[in-house]
Order: structure tokens, then C-alpha cells, then sequence
């Protein structure tokens, strides 16, 4: 018997984008396979051949939210933590952060039935946005700008839980200005810092 033809994988981010889209805007009850084809204006036979399911495709899919984070030594450095996530605010933006929000409402309907997704979900939308906050914190503490007791674990989780309420709970936008909003009256007032301090 002769094998079948060899995947084409020249195709696979515009297909996994496309399954991000779709997931983004249809939720994953709404979304099918032929739905991330169209969108992708692939043949469905290209992306069944390279996914076998529509959880597989949607767990690669969510693999490539990963791309998107700046490493830690491109990060904004103002020399104050005001300063660095008001530029980091400015320099990224919250479109890419709506975007991955969107993506994790759209899992709602499947996070709780699927532990191991969650936990990929988890790790691939917030805990990135959490570990851009703990290296902005810690700069800060070693720089003696704020208390070596802050506890820069839970701050750290304050603004992308509070986004990932607003969205997959409260099912409301991230608005231009929610996330600095965020900042300049929960985190900084939390550190003891106010908007108005220097940066």
C-alpha cells in the first residue's frame, strides 16, 4: 500500500490564525472545522489532514498566543515603575491583550470540561501578561522604589485577572484606557505609588 501524501505545513499559521479568529468569534461550541477552512480560504482536506480534531487545532492554535510576548530584556526601563508600564501600555498596546482575552472567553464553554486545556489556556493567554508584571515589580524593589515586602505574586495577577473578568465574565471590551486605568488607580495606589509619580 502506498503512503498517502505528506502534510504541508506551509499552510499551518495562517490556518492557526484563522482557528483564533474563529474561536475568538464564535466561541469553541460554535466553532468548526469548516468555518477555520473558509476563514483560512484552505480546502477543509488540508486542515483535517493536519489536525484529526477541532481540540487539537484549537490547542495548537492557542501555542502560537506565545509568540506575541516581548521577552524580559525588551521590556520598557524608565527607571520608574510608573514610567515602565505607561510605556509598556503605549509600546504594546491592548488590542494583542483583547485578542487573547477574547480567545480565552471563547474557551469558557470547553475550560471546564477539560482541565489540561485550561491549564494551556492559562499559560498561554494570562500567565505570560503576569510575568511581564513580576519582572516590572521586581526592577522596581531592587531599585528601592517600592517595599522589599511587596508581594509581588499577587499584584503581579491584579490587572489580567480583572481583564479576564471584564471579558469572559462581564463580556465587555478592553476599552483604550482600561488597562492604564488599572494601573494608575489599583496597582500603583497598592505599592504606594500614585499616577502622578514620576516616570
Amino acid at each position: 500500500m502506498r503512503p498517502g501524501p505528506k502534510p504541508d505545513h506551509s499552510r499551518d499559521a495562517v490556518i492557526l490564525d484563522a482557528a483564533l479568529e474563529v474561536l475568538a468569534e464564535a466561541g469553541y461550541t460554535g466553532m468548526t472545522v469548516d468555518m477555520v477552512a473558509a476563514r483560512a480560504k484552505a480546502g477543509k482536506a488540508t486542515v483535517y489532514r493536519r489536525w484529526d480534531s477541532k481540540a487539537q487545532l484549537v490547542l495548537d492554535a492557542i501555542a502560537r498566543l506565545d509568540l506575541a510576548r516581548p521577552p524580559a530584556d525588551q521590556l520598557p526601563d524608565t527607571g520608574s515603575l510608573a514610567g515602565d508600564f505607561r510605556a509598556l501600555t503605549v509600546s504594546f498596546g491592548t488590542e494583542d491583550e483583547a485578542r487573547r482575552l477574547r480567545v480565552m472567553a471563547g474557551l469558557v464553554s470547553m475550560l471546564a470540561d477539560d482541565e489540561g486545556l485550561a491549564d494551556r489556556a492559562n499559560a498561554a493567554v494570562v500567565e505570560p501578561w503576569v510575568e511581564v508584571n513580576r519582572v516590572l515589580l521586581r526592577r522596581a524593589i531592587a531599585r528601592h522604589e517600592i517595599s522589599s515586602t511587596t508581594d509581588v505574586e499577587t499584584l503581579a495577577w491584579v490587572v489580567p485577572a480583572m481583564a479576564t473578568y471584564r471579558v469572559c465574565v462581564q463580556r465587555k471590551p478592553i476599552q483604550t484606557g482600561y488597562v492604564a486605568g488599572l494601573i494608575d488607580t489599583v496597582l500603583l495606589p497598592a505599592v504606594g505609588l500614585t499616577a502622578t509619580d514620576p516616570g
